[in-house]
């Protein structure tokens, strides 16, 4: 079984039992009690609410299920998921065990909660493969298009993620030496490389871009916006950097703030271009 399916079978077996330990889920799952923690630090990352216990009756326990986010509902604006067909079938197997006023709620917030994105139609066929990769922390090489070139680069994935529609995946650039953000529906082609993977444990998906900041020098960047370019920066998303927009009373606003230099190309594009 596939590490990125197991997770989800985990997730929906120990929402079942409420209380559980590692051992019972190794058991389950024919894999070793280290294999299993490791998930369950995986599964605390992505928010599964659970905490454990320690002493002679310790273990995992679940938060009340009533307090579950069902957002998977929101996913229906991305045209490529990860593992899209194991979580179809997990879900729907997730839904059915839950009791009847719970999925009665659910049904009824499906009408009543959602999280719009905007809808793309790039095709990103890689991303069960890059995700994966960043799970075992393996060494790729993909074949990148970006505007300028196309070319193979060896890559280690930190991880991916969306952001108003785009697939991203940070990972660390053999060939550039420092982490860079790429944009997935760019990769033509990805398969193992047989370059030895470093210790990327402590960087994810919550933190990459302070490593990424620590290895590219910095620089100034001041930009005095109209009223027009405030509202357009308030709706770009920029998922590589965090600027704080400074707004005036007209409307009009400033930004100031340290950059990678590395970043100077994409800003450039986006206030000249």
């Amino acid at each position: 079984m596939a590490k990125s399916k197991r997770l989800i079978e985990i997730m929906m077996i120990i929402n079942k039992k409420k209380s559980f330990n590692a051992k019972e889920l190794a058991d389950e799952f024919g894999v070793s009690t280290r294999t299993i923690m490791r998930d369950m630090q995986e599964l605390s990352a992505l928010g599964v609410p659970f905490y454990s216990e320690v002493g002679q009756h310790g273990g995992y326990k679940m938060l009340n299920e009533r307090m579950l986010p069902f957002s998977s509902h929101a996913l229906r604006h991305y045209e490529n998921l990860p593992f899209k067909a194991e979580t179809d079938s997990v879900l729907r197997k997730f839904y059915s065990y839950m009791t009847e006023d719970i999925r009665d709620r659910i049904d009824r917030m499906r009408k009543r909660f959602d999280l719009v994105t905007p809808m793309r139609h790039a095709s990103t066929p890689y991303l069960s493969l890059l995700l994966d990769a960043a799970i075992d922390q393996k060494v790729v090489r993909m074949e990148y298009e970006s505007k300028q070139h196309k070319r193979l680069r060896d890559v280690q994935p930190i991880g991916i993620y969306a952001s108003n529609g785009f697939w991203y995946c940070p990972a660390y650039c053999f060939h550039r030496q420092e982490i860079r953000l790429f944009r997935c529906d760019r990769v033509r082609s990805v398969e193992l490389s047989e370059l030895k993977a470093i210790d990327l444990t402590q960087v994810h998906t919550g933190n990459w871009e302070s490593y990424m900041e620590e290895e590219s020098p910095a620089m100034e960047l001041y930009v005095e916006l109209t009223a027009t370019g405030v509202q357009r920066c308030q709706s770009e998303m920029w998922p590589a950097h965090k600027l704080q927009i400074h707004v005036r009373e007209d409307g009009t606003g400033w930004l100031d703030d340290q950059i990678p230099t590395t970043s100077l190309p994409f800003f450039g594009q986006f206030f000249i271009g």
